[in-house]
């Protein structure tokens, strides 16, 4: 039988009608386009330009990862989201905040911030309505987390048996939920100094037979308990109830010493949340009660043992999503990738981390280069849904839509270029990056809110631009190591023969010598 081969325009919206002899590279209308009222929009889709509202009701859980580098757009889409959900769903938001990179932006959105390690504190001993016993299970396996006790059994046993003791003394009922006297007031819960007290004592009477790790279980301890350091030591400050149910709030732990002290309020805060939402129970909510966002919390998104891994994988016990985010995808438990029911990736940098969400997240060559080749702001969806599928999980978003506008700083160039990029109309004269990026950046280096504000407003005034050699002076003042320049610099978008254009005309300004006049901008 004869016939012709007639070739034909067709527009995007009639090709994803048709029955293609090839899986479709995303996934259904109806997947990609649920309810809007009861969803949460994300932007369009790159291949057939869909609009992607996210729900939780046709996968797994609600859990989300999201990955991408400094400056890909990942607070942007955590704020939006946060946005979003307040608005379609009620849903109050907790954030915890490691490095203090959103406590600028909840005050703005007229949230709440609770600043840990500022005269505010968070009793380790805190039943948060569990079982004494249970308690004590909890604390033990964040200690196993964050210190070496695990190698140690004879210390962590005399570290279990204190804390026991140190209810019983208070007249706890150990395996009841509702702790009162005999006047029907609530217990006050003891605290590490109690903890650090029994142990001195039984030290003191000299009749332990390991008097050694006896006294190193005291050693452990006390690194919790120094005055200045008591952050987990004291009764509590710091309510969970107010955490949870106030709106927007931002737990900021960056006025904490180190990573371990981070942690063990991250790791509190999750066990105190999961068990109230284990005692109300879950019940039929028109969204979310709860978003819990984890950003570059890697010390507790890495190890499988952790309430944040254990929370995910009980996928829909609660009615609470956490959100884990990282720079660094590795930083996050491959048990978490396997079981969360969403994962964003924006823009990746390095093979080895293409390999890693490609080991966990089994998507296809395609999809890699593809994902390899996202610019700010675009970004891979992995959904894992509830049904068998005969289409791709992941695809592409051409652009998150977010809800407030990105300020961003300029860096003007035009000095350090030659005079052949100059004349070349197609070279940048400037570069751009976030605001709150950079201001998150100069945290990392370790300038106060003092500096970083005054940082700030030196680009405000300047209509937030300034010529990029006054603003590495402006840094190397500060104290910031060249190396750690060199990498903002880079990742701001700036190529090394123009860095080290740069650095030159930085060490001809500083040392005095005749060039071109370049403009010094000093902060008040």
């Amino acid at each position: 039988m004869g016939g012709k081969l007639v070739l034909t325009k067709l527009p995007n919206s009639a090709i994803s009608r048709r029955n293609i002899l090839v899986r479709p590279p995303e996934p259904p209308i109806e997947v990609l386009f649920p309810d809007p009222t009861n969803s949460i929009y994300i932007g369009r889709t790159k291949i057939f330009n869909v609009p992607y509202y996210w729900t939780y009701d046709n996968i797994a859980n609600p859990h989300i990862a999201i990955v991408g580098i400094s400056g890909s757009g990942k607070s942007y889409f955590i704020k939006t989201f946060l946005l979003r959900s307040a608005f379609v769903w009620n849903s109050n938001a907790l954030i915890i905040d490691w490095a203090g990179e959103y406590k600028d932006w909840v005050r703005e959105t007229n949230g709440k911030v609770v600043a840990l390690g500022r005269n505010s504190y968070l009793n380790l001993l805190d039943l948060g309505g569990m079982k004494p016993y249970d308690r004590i299970k909890q604390v033990m396996r964040t200690l196993e987390l964050l210190t070496d006790i695990t190698n140690y059994p004879e210390q962590r046993r005399l570290t279990e048996q204190a804390i026991e003791k140190v209810y019983i003394e208070g007249k706890f009922r150990m395996d009841a939920h509702e702790q009162k006297d005999e006047l029907g007031k609530p217990l006050v819960p003891p605290t590490l100094k109690d903890v650090v007290r029994v142990l001195t004592e039984q030290s003191q009477v000299g009749s332990y037979e390991f008097p050694a790790e006896l006294e190193n279980a005291i050693y452990r301890l006390k690194q919790f308990t120094k005055p200045g350091e008591d952050f987990f030591a004291q009764q509590s400050t710091v309510k969970l109830d107010d955490l949870i149910s106030s709106g927007l709030v931002d737990l900021d732990l960056s006025g904490l010493p180190d990573e371990t002290s981070r942690a063990l309020a991250a790791l509190t805060i999750l066990q105190f949340i999961k068990e109230k939402m284990r005692l109300e129970g879950w019940s039929y909510y028109k969204g979310l009660k709860l978003l819990i966002v984890l950003d570059e919390a890697w010390k507790i998104g890495k190890d499988e043992n952790s309430d944040a891994v254990m929370i995910v994988r009980e996928g829909r016990k609660y009615n609470f999503a956490m959100i884990i985010a990282s720079q660094n995808p590795t930083d996050i438990s491959e048990a978490i990738f396997s079981n969360v029911g969403t994962t964003f990736m924006l823009k990746v940098k390095f093979e080895k981390f293409l390999d890693y969400l490609q080991g966990s997240l089994n998507f296809s060559n395609y999809m890699r280069e593809e994902i390899s080749k996202l610019g700010v702001g675009q970004c891979a969806v992995n959904l894992s849904l509830t049904s068998q599928i005969p289409y791709p999980s992941t695809f592409l978003i051409d652009k998150i839509e977010g809800e407030e506008p990105s300020k961003e700083f300029f860096l003007d160039l035009t000095d350090v270029l030659t005079d052949k990029q100059r004349r070349d109309v197609a070279v940048s004269r400037s570069v751009s990056f976030p605001k709150e990026d950079f201001r998150r950046r100069l945290r990392q280096f370790g300038l106060t809110d003092e500096r970083i504000e005054e940082f700030t407003k030196t680009f405000e005034k300047n209509s937030r631009r300034i010529d990029v050699v006054s603003f590495v002076i402006m840094l190397e003042r500060n104290g910031i190591a060249r190396r750690n320049i060199n990498e903002f610099l880079k990742d701001a978008g700036i190529d090394d023969m123009t860095v080290i254009n740069i650095f030159g005309k930085v060490d001809m300004k500083k040392s005095g010598g005749i060039g071109r006049d370049i403009s010094q901008v000093t902060l008040e």
